[in-house]
């Protein structure tokens, strides 16, 4: 090739102006169609226990996260960042560099003596990959079996959402059989049963009641809070170890029974034919609902 015949080089950005924004999946993608479903909810616990069972990002949370404190406030405010990441529009890029300026400063030794950052991209990818397979093995119960090209279509859309959080394309798999042998590496070499990882998982710890709701609610949970209490952290254990992938369980040492998995599939049946039957306004989270309008709404 000549020097005439060679392209030319791309032009360098202007001293002082930023990227271009990462843009989050595409309206009517597999991602966007499944990540704001109500039985995502189902599906988060698997992938967060699955996060913590890194030992860096386990210290991280045990030493600087108000999981104990505030389990409802901090849940609400990590699901509306997941649905931001996929639904958010111009939102979603702001919403990712949010996340990264909170986890600026955390740092410190992790369970093996090892110094960590949280936004070390050895740590963050990690919280990052945990969702594609979740998605996957939690969707065979909850929603669908995906095609091979579904799976690949969730894949590169997973992907956009990790661009939106910062992390560069050489610090994530970029096709799927590249993901595979690094789920299995890190399953193999890093993840163990860390001390917040067994905490998700327990029916037996502190877990301070809500606050929020009605009038009514509030003046009748405390009475009842002993008992609802034991039932919520019985399923959300259930949900956590039943939803995700027998490989991780290995990992960091769940167990799970054949009655157990009999169960979960009888559950499963009944909310993926359930859920279907419902009113948008039931079946998809607020910041979901209102994008599908939006953008149901562009399309006439």
């Amino acid at each position: 090739m000549t020097a005439a015949q060679q392209p030319a080089a791309p032009s360098p950005r202007p001293a002082g102006t930023r990227r271009p924004d990462p843009r989050p999946p595409a309206p009517g993608g597999v991602l966007w169609t499944i990540s704001g479903d109500v039985r995502a909810l189902l599906m988060l616990p698997a992938a967060f226990t699955m996060q913590v069972a890194h030992p860096a990002i386990g210290a991280g949370v045990d030493e600087h996260s108000v999981f104990r404190t505030d389990p409802w406030g901090r849940g609400e405010r990590s699901l509306r960042s997941v649905q931001l990441w996929v639904y958010g529009g111009e939102q979603a890029a702001e919403e990712g560099r949010r996340v990264r300026r909170l986890h600026k400063e955390i740092q410190g030794v992790d369970t093996r003596g090892r110094r960590y950052h949280s936004l070390d991209p050895a740590c963050y990818a990690w919280v990052h990959a945990t969702g594609f397979p979740i998605y996957l093995y939690a969707g065979r119960y909850l929603l669908r079996r995906f095609t091979p090209a579904q799976e690949r279509q969730l894949y590169r859309e997973w992907l956009q959402v990790g661009r939106i959080l910062g992390l560069h394309d050489r610090d994530m798999p970029q096709t799927i059989e590249e993901y595979w042998p690094y789920y299995r590496r890190m399953l193999a070499e890093e993840i163990e049963p860390t001390k917040v990882a067994r905490e998700l998982v327990a029916t037996d710890v502190p877990l301070p009641r809500p606050t929020g709701g009605p009038l009514p609610v509030r003046l009748l949970l405390p009475l009842f809070w002993p008992a609802l209490r034991a039932a919520f952290l019985r399923f959300r254990a259930f949900v956590t170890v039943g939803y995700m992938p027998p490989d991780a369980r290995a990992a960091i040492g769940l167990e799970w029974t054949a009655a157990q998995e009999r169960r979960l599939r009888r559950f499963s049946t009944a909310v993926r034919l359930l859920v279907p039957l419902l009113p948008e306004r039931l079946r998809y989270l607020p910041i979901a609902r209102r994008a599908r309008a939006r953008w149901r709404a562009g399309a006439r």
